[in-house]
């Protein structure tokens, strides 16, 4: 095995069922370690990982993360990470900081842009220039409202002070926050890793710069690459850009160990809610602490123990968590945490009151003690290892690039002294489980050792307080105020300074030459193409496409959407959610849940609308609903969601009366997570029939609207209106066409389809044809302001546009990538302070829209939205930077998925009218985009009369947007 002199080859291991060989290596002078997973796949990946652990809530760690990235020793331009996103046709770019390690990850399937990102990368980690200014600017400052005028109030400013005050406006957030503080109450994880916006502006810069230093030296580093380029090469570049410079080995940094309990605690907490009505919203959570995170049996063993307790409905603690009226769901906490050093377990309910969490702990503690006492089902246990062998042979790619998949699953290993090959080599611990779990004391040995007789133990009662938020901020604007007061006119001039500085720092021109880059030139010239294997079935047209699926088929039933009444339509997203959850055929939802388990991976139901290439005010509207399984299953996969469809239990009246109340407990959270893409939504609600379906169904009017549906529910006259409703949509769905996609590999591609056909073949297909969907929408421009629990705001500014196939669509893609890149990135993020800004074309709704998240600006924000138009029409924007923006398009384009997942792109491309000639055509749009194009079709398509606003946003700023004109809705 060749590799660098300055590395030292520890060993390899085949690992078959990933189709990937682990390289171990150690740099001789530093200790640093590198992991390399070689495999056939064009799609490089390369992390590297630091210990960082942070003993305060400043958000060192992440502030860090942040100003690493804004130049550095080779590049002292501002913003080399954003400026390579820009040069670059990476599939993936980020940096993470997660509780106990900050990792630098990409990916990127072109070897010219893998070097030019990979010097840039080692540069700034190792070498960064952190300048106090772009440390006040990404972390925290002080400064006037109006910058130059020191009798204006202070105000606090920065990145990642408005990302921590957005992700803390989260309940689960502050949930999960809370929970870990006292359950790891002396080291690392009881401190936000984040910053908490209360504590980060004790940050000092000299503290940032000393953590670097300490931190981010090799010695506490972790390099992971994946893909076919070999290990030696890599190699050769740390050595070249980074390590051949520390002539040292300094000690590591290691998480302590937590100081156990003696006995269980009881913690009180609250978290804001900016709600009238309180009732029925507090969070009561058990935590546990276990055993450490190194040994990949034990890590299997938490995940079965989860699945077991709480995989479905059909199993006892969530069927015990489900059932009881303490509270409206299982709490969204529940189950294994395993990337901390030691690792945490969790149950506990949502939707409930403070004055139940006594009886709350008494029934989970009744119920492990009940498993203790009767044990569990054989073939339960069974049901949940074919779920972990499931997962285990699945190969990922759509959300993360497959290769960073292995790499974060493995990294928690490399980060606490444990085995990250033997995290990823899991068929001999499962082998071993599988053996294990014939004791029938397995699981009860599990609850009794790690939960029941487990003394560190936190139970944790979190309620909402509607008067939080604003107390907070009266305190900050206090707190400012009183340092504003005891200011010098010296601290005073030297807060305006820094703010010029600043402004004038952001304003420069750096020179981009210097960073590398890859041009128009590198783009590929072809697309991928995969071609289906078709059949016309005797019930259906049946697509099947074969691929490297490693023994797993994926299948696929499409169902043109039939007319639905309005009260149909408002429903059928819960006909979605309810219909794989109840029972089916002869069995309740408890056995049907179990069946799933045992013979599937997943099934889901889902209605999915794409707008009809060229004809905008129509759509493609079909039901789909989706399984995956190992290839022995797939037989029973077919029954089981022929038997789903035509079969579904909707008798089950407590049943569904239980799965609306989750949703109801759950659908606020997400809400500020998402909330760039939910105003995005709002406000290009009436461009299409596809975006106004979105908005009703899945947007603020959805949400709002099953908020009041649900009130309807308690009446068991409605609730059983509402069941018939869902069999009168099932009754539908079965007398509408249908179609099949079929996925797998060689070895199962073929008995599938046989027992595809052979399953459906008897399927009466008389009956009355439905007519089909229709939709209507408006046109008129929209002015909403949402109003929910935030500390900040998400904003967006769209106009009407065209669709994918006219000859402007490709430009306004290119003209969305530059405006984010060359105006909005710094106006928005880097003066105004937002975590994100940017701008995009949306085929779907046929629109434009602006956008910021996290962002502590409103109107300002919208002026700069306005002010991107001047922008593009000033020598300031470039054809460079269109060259830059194209890069941008493409490599969204190109981004690769897993095997299966590009099958079914290729399928729904095929489905939805997107030929490869149309695709090539786009395609050629985009590379062909001049800085004249984008000017004329900024000029066309930027009407401020058509212009339509949304924003998610708090009850504070409801008189200022009453003002501008904006129709005030509460979430």
């Amino acid at each position: 095995m060749k590799q660098h002199a300055a590395f030292e080859f520890l060993g390899k291991t085949d690992i078959e069922t990933l189709q990937v060989q682990v390289e171990h290596y150690r740099h001789k002078v530093t200790g640093a370690e590198h992991y390399h997973l070689a495999a056939d796949d064009p799609q490089n990946v390369f992390l590297v990982a630091l210990r960082t652990v942070p003993m305060d809530s400043t958000g060192v760690a992440h502030i860090l993360e942040h100003t690493a990235l804004c130049g550095s020793r080779k590049y002292p331009v501002r913003d080399p990470f954003f400026m390579m996103i820009r040069r670059s046709l990476n599939t993936f770019m980020n940096a993470f900081t997660s509780s106990d390690w900050t990792a630098y990850p990409f990916a990127t399937e072109n070897r010219k842009d893998f070097q030019n990102l990979l010097q840039v990368y080692m540069d700034a980690v190792f070498f960064p220039n952190l300048h106090a200014l772009d440390f006040a600017q990404e972390g925290h400052r002080f400064e006037f409202e109006d910058k130059s005028d020191s009798n204006s109030p202070l105000v606090y400013k920065g990145v990642v002070f408005n990302e921590m005050k957005g992700a803390m406006s989260s309940p689960i957030s502050t949930l999960w926050q809370s929970l870990s503080e006292n359950l790891y109450p002396t080291n690392t994880y009881h401190f936000n890793s984040g910053g908490d916006p209360e504590v980060i502006p004790e940050l000092t810069h000299q503290q940032l710069v000393e953590f670097h230093r300490f931190h981010y030296h090799p010695s506490n580093s972790v390099f992971m690459t994946y893909g076919d380029i070999t290990a030696y090469e890599h190699q050769c570049q740390f050595e070249e850009l980074a390590l051949s410079e520390f002539k040292d080995r300094v000690e590591q940094i290691k998480v302590a160990t937590e100081q156990r309990f003696n006995e269980p605690q009881k913690v009180l907490g609250s978290y804001a809610l900016d709600e009238e009505e309180t009732d029925k919203k507090t969070h009561i959570v058990m935590g546990w602490l276990l055993g450490m995170n190194q040994d990949p049996l034990e890590v299997l063993k938490g995940h079965l123990l989860s699945a077991v307790l709480l995989d479905n409905s059909a199993s006892p603690m969530r069927k015990a968590l489900e059932d009881t009226d303490l509270g409206a769901a299982p709490s969204p906490l529940c189950g294994l945490e395993e990337s901390n050093k030691e690792m945490a377990f969790m149950l506990g309910l949502q939707g409930s009151e403070a004055e139940n969490t006594e009886a709350v702990e008494d029934l989970i503690l009744k119920e492990l003690q009940r498993i203790v006492d009767e044990g569990i089902d054989q073939s339960q246990l069974e049901a949940m290892l074919h779920q972990l062998e499931l997962s285990q042979r699945e190969v990922g790619g759509d959300s993360y690039p497959y290769g960073l998949q292995l790499i974060l699953h493995s990294l928690s290993g490399a980060m606490h002294d444990g085995d990250p090959i033997a995290l990823l080599d899991v068929d001999n611990a499962l082998k071993q489980l599988e053996d294990e779990i014939k004791n029938p004391q397995f699981i009860p040995d599990l609850v009794k050792n790690w939960l029941l007789d487990n003394q560190h133990r936190v139970t944790l009662t979190l309620k909402p307080d509607a008067e939080l938020a604003k107390r907070k901020e009266e305190a900050e604007k206090a707190k400012l105020a009183d340092i504003q007061a005891k200011l010098s006119e010296e601290e005073k001039q030297a807060i305006i300074d820094q703010a010029l500085a600043l402004d004038a720092r952001q304003a420069e021109i750096d020179d981009v030459n210097i960073l590398p880059e890859v041009t128009k030139e590198d783009i590929p010239a072809a697309i991928k193409a995969h071609q289906a294997i078709d059949y016309n079935g005797k019930a259906m047209p049946v697509h099947a496409y074969e691929c490297g699926s490693n023994g797993i088929t994926y299948q696929q039933l499409l169902i043109d959407l039939p007319e639905l009444s309005a009260d149909e339509q408002r429903i059928m997203s819960l006909f979605n959610s309810c219909l794989t959850e109840v029972g089916c055929a002869e069995r309740d939802y408890l056995q049907t849940q179990h069946l799933q388990a045992a013979v599937t991976g997943s099934l889901s139901a889902r209605t999915s609308l794409h707008s009809k290439i060229g004809e905008t005010d129509t759509c493609h509207s079909h039901f789909i609903l989706s399984s995956k399984a190992l290839n022995r299953n797939s037989g029973e996969m077919t029954e089981l969601l022929q038997e789903t469809l035509y079969q579904a239990r909707f008798d089950e009246l407590p049943r569904i009366k239980d799965l609306l109340g989750q949703i109801r407990s759950s659908i606020d959270h997400g809400i500020t997570g998402s909330g760039h893409s939910q105003a995005t939504m709002a406000a290009m609600q009436n461009y299409t029939p596809v975006s106004a379906w979105k908005f009703n169904r899945s947007g603020f009017a959805g949400i709002r609207d099953f908020k009041d549906f649900y009130k309807q529910m308690e009446d068991e006259s409605k609730l059983e209106n509402f069941a018939d409703s869902l069999s009168v949509i099932r009754d539908k769905l079965c007398n509408s066409d249908k179609q099949a996609l079929l996925i797998g590999d060689e070895a199962g591609l073929g008995d599938a389809l046989n027992q595809f056909e052979q399953a459906w073949s008897s399927i009466d297909k008389s009956g009355t044809k439905e007519d089909g969907f229709k939709l209507e929408v408006s046109t008129e421009p929209v002015k909403e302001a949402w109003v929910t629990s935030t500390q900040v705001n998400f904003c967006a500014m769209s106009y009407p546009a065209v669709a994918a196939d006219h000859a402007d669509a490709p430009k306004l893609a290119v003209l969305g990538a530059c405006l984010r890149n060359g105006f909005l990135h710094t106006a928005v993020r880097e003066k105004g302070g937002a975590y994100g800004g940017g701008a995009s074309y949306n085929s779907e709704a046929a629109g434009f829209v602006f956008f910021s998240y996290r962002d502590p600006r409103l109107m300002e924000t919208y002026a700069d939205f306005a002010r991107a138009k001047e922008w593009l029409m000033s020598s300031e924007a470039t054809q460079a930077k269109v060259d830059e923006a194209i890069l941008n398009v493409i490599s969204a384009m190109d981004k690769p998925g897993s095997p299966a997942g590009e099958m079914r792109k290729a399928f729904y491309q095929q489905l939805y009218g997107r030929s490869l000639d149309i695709r090539m055509a786009y395609r050629e749009g985009v590379i062909s985009t001049t800085i004249d194009e984008l000017r004329e079709v900024a000029e066309r398509y930027f009407l401020p009369e058509k212009a339509s606003y949304a924003v998610l946003t708090h009850s504070g700023m409801k008189g200022l947007l009453s003002d501008q004109g904006f129709d005030l809705k509460q979430l």
